[in-house]
């Protein structure tokens, strides 16, 4: 085994160069896993530079039938960079370069490795904005957030990832590369070979390169921070918000759990009273955004804000949004494990859903918090308990409310995932989401353009299991 391992890194080192293979223990360690619990060590590490490398390594790796794992940042919360049959993990986090940022034509053509916030940093150096803000954004990146259709707050009024990708380049398992979309905001071309590449989380090709849409900068933002008595009530006033005619760049809920764990880890100045608090925020030119906060300020006081606070300009309103930034950290402090689930509901069923957390509290004595993108649906369930990775019953009995959970969320309507993709975290349930014809339509798909099945394998969609 130890000479065929020394033989896979020769091979490597002699098509992408000594420096960009890694095989000893430190590297395979940071390679193994994402921020899931699950861990595999892979057998080598390729850190790409070029679509070159990417090409050379796939083509290599297709005709020996090696597993290879597409990983971009490593931040991912589902285990989909896991390489689960070992053999090579195939790192794009070198290609950092933001090849173009083009102000007439409101593109940036990047490749993946670059980091989210950076884009969104230099972009808007230029006037102009490329609004997917995945919580992640200082760590996160661009092939990452393809891979998984990233979303983030903003998501209510700008979409996802998947509508700022114009076009891409990715390399196929064989090495063959191959171009989809282009620069133009508007194409209709063939097939829609960029929306099936977002969101493959690595199962049908290693994106290399792409060229994203982006918008003009708006001018002016403010933002509102809202409490209420429950969090029915701030669930109820997001309805009443849409209704009203107002559309925020985002619409942030968190439910009484959430906002205590706030409180404890971060001190009570920062967060308001009450058991349910929403943050709004608007954007557009100065006088329209200071017109819609004045008004949105009285329908949240109408509809019995207990505490409310308005902050125009960027500073002051991230002052508030720190509150929103630090609810992760502040459920990490209470010592549980936190198991971050990203269901989506339809909106209506906000209530509802707060409902069932409840009665899965009860029935199984582990607090549940619920906070995140109300404006859309897509709810952070995280059920919180102690010993998990200790007591195999404690495990047991997670599970079995995670069953519950994601049965009722299908049987409404929603998704089991909304920006964090399925990787291993959520594997059991896919055949419940997706029909059989879905799942052969995805298999049918993996076969035409992995036929031996070699990329980022044993995961959602499998075709056959290399070596």
């Amino acid at each position: 085994m130890a000479q065929t391992l020394r033989a896979l890194a020769k091979d490597l080192v002699r098509l992408v160069g000594a420096e960009r293979v890694a095989s000893d223990d430190a590297s395979l360690k940071s390679h193994s896993g994402d921020r899931w619990f699950a861990s595999r060590l892979p057998d080598v590490v390729v850190h790409a530079g070029s679509t070159e490398d990417v090409a050379a390594v796939l083509k290599y790796a297709d005709a020996l039938g090696i597993p290879v794992t597409p990983r971009g940042a490593g931040v991912g919360y589902v285990g989909g960079c896991v390489p689960l049959n070992g053999g090579i993990v195939l790192s794009v986090a070198s290609m950092q370069r933001i090849k173009e940022i083009h102000v007439e034509d409101g593109v940036a053509v990047v490749e993946p490795g670059v980091i989210t916030g950076r884009l969104q940093a230099e972009v808007r150096k230029r006037g102009l904005f490329y609004p997917p803000d995945p919580a992640s954004l200082k760590e996160c990146s661009i092939g990452g957030n393809l891979a998984t259709n990233a979303g983030g707050p903003r998501c209510l009024k700008y979409g996802v990832t998947r509508h700022y990708v114009l076009g891409l380049e990715a390399v196929l398992a064989g090495g063959r590369v191959v171009s989809a979309g282009g620069r133009t905001h508007k194409n209709k071309t063939g097939f829609d070979l960029v929306g099936l590449f977002v969101g493959s989380e690595g199962l049908l090709g290693v994106v290399t390169q792409a060229t994203l849409r982006l918008l003009p900068l708006p001018p002016a933002r403010a933002t509102l921070s809202a409490s209420f008595k429950t969090f029915e009530e701030a669930a109820t006033a997001v309805q009443k918000i849409l209704r009203a005619g107002f559309l925020p760049a985002a619409l942030e809920i968190a439910d009484a759990f959430t906002l205590q764990s706030a409180r404890e880890h971060c001190g009570k100045a920062i967060v308001p009273e009450g058991q349910g608090h929403l943050l709004v925020d608007l954007d557009g030119q100065l006088a329209s955004v200071r017109g819609e906060a004045k008004s949105l300020q009285l329908l949240l006081k109408d509809l019995g804000a207990l505490h409310l606070q308005k902050a125009v300009g960027e500073e002051d309103c991230e002052r508030l949004w720190e509150l929103r930034r630090k609810f992760s950290e502040s459920l990490k402090a209470t010592g549980l494990t936190k198991l971050n689930e990203d269901i989506v509901v339809p909106r209506g069923r906000l209530v509802d859903l707060a409902q069932f957390a409840e009665k899965l509290r009860k029935r199984f004595g582990y607090p549940i918090a619920c906070f995140g993108h109300a404006g859309d649906g897509n709810i952070h369930v995280n059920i919180m308990a102690a010993r998990f990775h200790e007591d195999v019953d404690v495990r047991t009995r997670v599970e079995e409310a995670l069953d519950m959970l994601f049965r009722q969320v299908l049987k409404w309507g929603g998704a089991i995932t909304g920006e964090h993709g399925i990787g291993i975290a959520k594997q059991r349930w896919w055949p419940e989401a997706v029909s059989k014809t879905g799942r052969e339509v995805h298999e049918a798909l993996k076969s035409a353009l992995d036929p031996r099945g070699i990329l980022n394998p044993n995961k959602f969609v499998t075709i056959r299991s290399p070596r």
